[in-house]
């Protein structure tokens, strides 16, 4: 008989969170009833796999399966200790987690898991949707297409045409960002037949109608919009700037310039306005009108008809930004047409022949978006050289033709440019009562909050690149277990932002080396980081135990309450005997 003390100590740190927010979600619940696995299956259920998965990738910033296992072996006794059903190190293994994911990969029970989550979600902390934003990202791989019908070449939004992608349409409830429907299609499918596919998916996950659905240009396609209005739901997209819709811009801002257009001031709410004493105390948001028009669709099975407002709005942050950009422009458009025709000399290129300088001129003012801004004007110029007689050849006068570029900038067609930066249309089927210009330019700058969940999905902490599974199964399960991954962050973040907000306080001690600064709108990277110094250690000694966790801190402690979590989920990890087995 050993005299010695045995000493284990294992990282417990976001772990617990993590697990019991997803009991508040009811993740493992919702999938053990509708996942039925192979009556073989032993061990762990597969919703509880899913569990401790979807903790080692938040806590981890890490996806990979082969990497499960061994954090699992290092969790054990945390896991154990929170989990309901036995926890084997044995349910972790690759191939283990590949069943997972094939689970997942089959559509009807995918998109039950999804209502279910979602109808969950909102009634445990009483969501009320109203506005869904709707976007599309692509995901590079460094996959071999052969054999995958998911793995495409198309347009990269990654800038990588080099690599086989494939896209996600994501849904998701504004303005938390959290998902709705997941749409997962091949790389080469264009986007804008992917928006009423996905919107339908949101309806049946949601089971409402009359909601705002949000998007970029690319949702503007008519029968999306046409899709919205005879489903009983609302859109707000911006209208791209391209043909008619240019033209279009330019004749409702016609009536501006000549002061006949009654336009109002939004500004930014007194809370994000300066409070420097040599800047104004409100700083213009936007300006903005509206018009109205008929739209009509006859290509339906119906025709449909609605009333349709165009917003005209200005940003001045967009404008000062786009007149930098033309300025930009302009120089360098200027710098590359007088670089066609330098100071004859030694390997310098000259032009003897209008033509061809004309069309390197043009492709130039084309490639810098300066066509009219810029006059351009081409000066023949000769040279005559006397040559010597030499032997058989007589003397002669060699006359030398070349052209030399000159540029003018065009003053009034710069400025008439410059007074239409900033403007932008949208458009949408709500009427102004149902959402005011001012609501239409706060709702629609809840973009970047959504741009920033996609980086989460794609970046960290969840990863989408690289992908490090290669069947159309696994690639399928594995995104979809990163969607709920996403839920779980969008989730945390926003009930933490709301109690601090409706309560008036804020989180200090959530920034190394500024333990004083505090703020209202933490994310949830920061506040699973402050959980990561808390360890528990088993001291075992003949016929006794002595189980020690790290006491939890005020922030921990506070950051559990906003979540409506209570401390046992942490003090109660020393209280099991046997929680680290020996």
């Amino acid at each position: 008989m050993t005299t010695e003390a045995e000493i284990r100590t294992e990282r417990v740190d976001d772990v617990p969170l993590l697990v019991w927010q997803q009991r508040a979600m009811g993740i493992s619940q919702i999938i053990d009833e509708i996942i039925q696995p192979h009556g073989n299956r032993q061990g762990l259920s597969v919703g509880w796999t899913v569990v401790a998965w979807l903790s080692f990738i938040v806590s981890q910033a890490d996806h990979r399966l082969s990497y499960v296992e061994s954090w699992a072996t290092e969790q054990i006794g945390t896991l154990q200790a929170l989990f309901p059903a036995a926890v084997r190190v044995q349910d972790f293994t690759d191939d283990r987690l590949g069943d997972v994911l094939s689970y997942l990969s089959d559509d009807a029970s995918w998109t039950a898991i999804e209502a279910e989550v979602c109808q969950q979600v909102m009634q445990v902390y009483e969501l009320s949707p109203e506005r869904v934003h709707v976007d599309s990202t692509s995901a590079a791989l460094y996959h071999d297409p052969e054999g995958n019908p998911l793995v495409r070449y198309g347009k990269s939004k990654d800038h990588r045409p080099d690599l086989a992608q494939f896209k996600l349409m994501l849904s998701s409830l504004a303005p938390m960002g959290m998902p709705l429907a997941t749409l997962i299609v091949p790389g080469n499918q264009a986007d804008d037949g992917l928006y009423l596919p996905v919107i339908e998916q949101t309806r049946q996950v949601l089971q409402r109608r009359g909601l705002l659905y949000i998007g970029d240009s690319k949702m503007e396609a008519l029968s999306t919009r046409a899709g919205l209005q005879a489903g009983g739901d609302f859109y707000l997209v911006p209208l791209s700037k391209k043909g008619s819709q240019e033209q279009l811009l330019q004749e409702l801002l016609e009536p501006l310039w000549t002061e006949e257009q009654v336009v109002t001031d939004i500004y930014l709410p007194e809370a994000q306005a300066s409070e420097a004493p040599d800047k104004p105390k409100q700083r213009l948001r936007a300006r903005a009108f509206a018009v109205e028009r008929i739209q009509e669709v006859e290509d339906r099975s119906e025709p449909l008809e609605w009333t349709e407002r165009i917003l005209v709005v200005y940003s001045p942050n967009l404008a000062d930004s786009a007149r930098r950009g033309l300025a930009q422009r302009l120089q360098r458009a200027q710098d590359e047409l007088l670089a066609l025709t330098p100071t004859p000399g030694r390997g310098r290129r000259q032009w003897s022949e209008l033509e061809p300088l004309q069309a390197a001129a043009e492709a130039t003012v084309k490639g810098f978006r300066v066509s009219g801004l810029l006059t351009v004007t081409y000066e023949r110029q000769e040279s005559q050289r006397h040559v010597r007689k030499y032997k058989d050849r007589p003397a002669r006068t060699e006359t030398t033709v070349r052209y030399q570029v000159h540029v003018t900038p065009n003053p009034e067609a710069i400025e008439l440019a410059q007074r239409e930066l900033g403007w932008r249309l949208y458009v949408t089927n709500t009427t102004a009562e149902q959402l005011s210009l001012e609501d239409a330019v706060s709702v629609y700058r809840e973009a970047p909050l959504h741009e920033h969940n996609f980086s989460r999905l794609k970046n960290r902490p969840l990863g989408l690149r690289p992908f490090y599974v290669h069947r159309q199964d696994h690639m399928l399960g594995l995104v979809r277990l990163l969607s709920l991954a996403l839920r779980l962050l969008t989730l945390v973040e926003f009930v933490v932002q709301r109690e601090l907000q409706q309560q008036g306080t804020a989180l200090t001690g959530l920034y190394e080396g500024n333990p004083n600064r505090s703020t209202d709108r933490p994310t949830t990277e920061r506040l699973l980081r402050a959980f990561q110094p808390i360890t528990l250690t088993s001291v075992n000694l003949p016929g006794q135990q002595i189980v020690h966790l790290t006491p939890l801190t005020p922030v921990q402690s506070q950051i559990l309450t906003l979540l409506g979590l209570p401390e046992s989920i942490y003090t109660d990890l020393a209280d099991v005997p046997n929680a680290i087995p020996p």
